[in-house]
C-alpha cells in the first residue's frame, strides 16, 4: 500500500519530534523555482562546494551552520560578496533542518558527522550533496542508503570523477576491449598530509569552538590540534586516512569501470606507521590493500609523507591489459601499448570541470527525480571497499566473502563494521 503525503508528513513529524527537529513535509523543486541551499559544514570542502552551487543562477544560500563561530562569520561574509544576500546562520544543523524553505543541504562535515544529518534531512524532505566517503563506517553507509530510498531523496555523493569527462572516456575505452584482458588495477595516492602533523600537548579548545558538538557521536576525548582541522582523517574515530580520503575516489574509478557493484571475493591488507615517529596519527602511513576478485586483482597502495609516484603521477589508476596499460588521473589519461599489439592513443585531457559538472549534475536531478551521476548506491559501494581494506588491515587478517551469509567470515572484522555513537546521540533507524 503506498503511503500518502499526509500521511508521510504525520509519520515524519512523529519522528523528528524525539530527534529534536519539527516535522516537515517533503518539498519538490520545480522547473522553475528558486532552489535555496543550506550548508553544513563550511570550513574546507563544504564551502568548496557551495561556490560552485552559487555559480549557477538558480541557486541561493539560505543559511549556512558550523560549530566554529570565526568560520561561521567568515564565510557569511563571502557569501554575502558572492551573492549580494546574507545567508542565516546556525550552530546546530537541525535547527537549519527546520527551515521549511531550504530545499536540500550540503553536508560538508568530517567524516564521522555525515550520517545523521543527511539521515534526518531525507527524514524532513530536503535532498542532499554528501562529502565522500559517504560515511565514517559501514553501518552508517547501509542506513543512509536505506534512508534515501525509504523517504525517496535525491541523494548526491561528492564522489565528482563520476560526472567528469575525461573519467568517462577513460572508462569507456577500458570496456572497449582494446586493452585486452584486465588482470590487474593499480591503484595509488601519495600525500605529504597522510604522516599526520608533528605532535603536541592536548589543550583548551578554542573559544569560538563548540568542541562537543564537534564531536558529536564520536568518543569524549580532549582537544588537540593534531587532531582536529584537515588532520582529523588521521584518527580512527573521524575518519580512515588516505585510503577514506581518496581510495574512495580512486577504487570507484575502478569499479566503474569492471562493473563491479557487490563485494570482492577477499580483501586482505599490510601497512604500518614506519616513516613518522614523532607525528600524531592512527591510520596507516604506508599500507598495501589487495582485493581478489574472480578474474583479476585490484591492488590499492598510499605512502604519507610523499608525493611521488608510479609514472609520475602522486596518485593515479594503471589498467594493466594484455594490449596495454592505460594510465590515469585527474589531468590526464594516457596508453601505454605492448609492442605490436595495439595502435597508439592519443592522450585525453581534463576540462578541469569535474566538480561544475557533479553539482549541475545534482541541480538538474532536483528539478527532474532522476537517479543522480554518484547516488548512495555508488556511493556506498566505493566506502565499502575503502572501509573493508582497513578492516582488513585493523584485524590483521583475510577477510574472506562468505556468499551464503552475504558477509565475511570474520567476527572480528564485523566489531569494526558497527558504529557505537556517543550519548545523546543514537544512530537512526530506518
Amino acid at each position: 500500500m503506498k503511503t500518502t503525503r499526509r500521511e508521510f508528513v504525520k509519520k515524519s513529524t512523529a519522528t523528528l519530534v524525539g530527534m529534536g527537529i519539527a516535522g516537515i513535509g517533503a518539498k519538490k523543486v520545480s522547473a522553475n523555482d528558486k532552489i535555496l541551499i543550506g550548508l553544513i559544514g563550511c570550513r574546507n570542502m563544504g564551502f568548496a562546494n557551495l561556490k560552485w552551487f552559487l555559480k549557477n543562477q538558480e541557486v541561493e544560500c539560505a543559511a549556512l551552520c558550523d560549530v566554529d563561530s570565526e568560520i561561521l562569520t567568515e564565510r557569511s561574509q563571502e557569501v554575502a560578496e558572492l551573492s549580494g544576500k546574507k545567508p542565516v546562520l546556525y550552530k546546530d544543523f537541525r535547527k537549519l533542518l527546520e527551515d521549511k524553505d531550504i530545499d536540500a543541504v550540503i553536508v560538508g562535515t568530517p567524516d564521522h558527522w555525515h550520517c545523521i544529518p543527511t539521515v534526518y534531512a531525507c527524514q524532513v524532505g530536503k535532498d542532499v550533496y554528501v562529502e565522500k566517503p559517504m560515511a565514517n563506517t559501514i553501518q552508517e553507509c547501509d542506513i543512509m542508503q536505506k534512508a534515501a530510498q525509504k523517504y525517496g531523496r535525491i541523494v548526491q555523493v561528492g564522489q565528482q570523477q563520476r560526472s567528469a569527462v575525461h573519467w568517462a572516456d577513460a572508462i569507456k575505452f577500458v570496456k572497449s576491449g582494446e586493452l585486452g584482458k584486465i588482470r590487474r588495477i593499480n591503484v595509488w595516492a601519495n600525500f605529504n598530509y597522510a604522516a599526520g602533523r608533528k605532535a603536541v600537548p592536548d589543550e583548551p579548545p578554542p573559544a569560538h569552538v563548540d568542541f562537543d558538538m564537534w564531536l558529536g557521536p564520536a568518543p569524549k576525548r580532549t582537544f588537540n590540534p593534531a587532531r582536529f582541522h584537515g588532520y582529523w582523517r588521521m584518527f580512527w574515530d573521524y575518519g580512515g586516512g588516505l585510503l577514506t580520503d581518496w581510495g574512495v575516489h580512486l577504487i570507484d574509478m575502478a569499479l566503474w569501470a569492471m562493473d563491479v557493484d557487490g563485494p570482492p571475493k577477499s580483501v586482505s591488507s599490510a601497512g604500518g606507521q614506519f616513516d613518522c615517529a614523532d607525528n600524531a596519527i592512527e591510520t596507516a602511513e604506508t599500507q598495501h590493500v589487495l582485493y581478489q576478485f574472480e578474474n583479476f586483482i585490484m591492488v590499492w597502495e598510499h605512502n604519507g609523507g610523499i608525493q611521488t609516484g608510479p609514472n609520475r603521477r602522486n596518485y593515479g589508476l594503471a589498467f594493466v591489459g594484455t594490449n596495454g596499460t592505460l594510465w590515469a588521473d585527474r589531468d590526464n589519461w594516457e596508453v601505454i601499448p605492448e609492442e605490436e599489439r595495439m595502435a597508439a592513443v592519443e592522450p585525453h585531457k581534463t576540462d578541469g570541470m569535474s566538480n561544475e559538472h557533479h553539482v549541475k549534475n545534482f541541480i538538474h536531478c532536483l528539478k527532474t527525480r532522476e537517479k543522480p551521476n554518484c547516488d548512495v548506491n555508488i556511493g556506498r559501494n566505493a566506502a565499502y571497499y575503502a572501509h573493508l581494506g582497513n578492516i582488513a588491515y585493523r584485524t590483521g587478517q583475510k577477510l574472506v566473502w562468505n556468499n551464503e551469509k552475504k558477509y565475511f567470515d570474520n567476527p572480528e572484522a564485523i566489531e569494526f563494521i558497527k558504529t557505537n555513537y556517543r550519548a545523546p546521540w543514537k544512530l537512526p533507524e530506518i
